[in-house]
């Protein structure tokens, strides 16, 4: 950042929570790139914050696989591997079905996924990709811990990291918005319904098309 460049903007929470979600959020959507470098010395340039604020948003970001560190190195952003891309939606899939068909038992489904969803459907008719990916994960979370297991919620939280990291990736952006937010609304319809055997099968469809295209668009690299 140059001296003429301003401070880059944060939404109004606490300090630490901005700068980690505005970070999340470059990151997720390929502004800072697998493999660059995020120190602590560049958030407090580009934020203008005090270095342990920089330190502990570096510190969450790390926990949650976005970012990687060695032994006394910088952090760097998560490259995730054609093994890694396997396994994560193997272990995405595995989690996210079962709480699908818990939460399909009692078709209670929350408010924040019902409001993940309008976010969707707004970012399918706007074309929006940055709004696709925060309610595409937001959707996701939300069912998960609708699912009223803690440890299957706390399973997807270790994950959500590397899963921003396909959502944000090229394969992934290279399906319409309007039709990932209609893949979206189709598991809810089901869920809504309390027909988990249809919840399932869209769910795994979902998943299974998402990994396709994050795959061919690592083969391709």
């Amino acid at each position: 950042m140059t001296a003429s460049q301003p401070a880059i903007t944060i939404s109004t929470t606490t300090l630490t929570d901005a700068v980690f979600d505005s970070l999340r959020q470059r990151i997720a959507t390929g502004e800072i790139l697998p493999g660059e470098r995020v120190t602590e010395a560049r958030v407090v340039e580009e934020y203008n914050v005090a270095r342990p604020t920089a330190k502990a948003c570096i510190e969450r970001l790390v926990g949650t696989g976005l970012l990687q560190r060695a032994n006394h190195k910088s952090a760097t952003v998560t490259v995730l591997t054609a093994d890694d891309i396997d396994d994560l939606f193997l272990a995405r899939t595995a989690i996210e079905v079962t709480a699908a068909t818990r939460l399909a038992e009692s078709g209670d489904v929350p408010r924040t996924m019902l409001e993940a969803q309008r976010a969707l459907d707004m970012a399918g008719e706007f074309d929006d990709r940055l709004g696709l990916v925060r309610a595409d994960i937001a959707f996701h979370s939300s069912m998960v811990r609708a699912s009223g297991s803690k440890r299957l919620a706390r399973m997807h939280e270790l994950i959500t990291g590397e899963i921003l990291l396909t959502i944000g990736s090229a394969g992934h952006q290279s399906a319409p918005v309007a039709a990932v937010a209609a893949e979206h609304a189709a598991i809810l319809d089901a869920l809504r319904a309390r027909d988990s055997d249809t919840a399932r099968a869209r769910l795994v469809a979902h998943l299974d098309s998402a990994h396709r295209r994050v795959r061919s668009a690592f083969e391709t690299e």
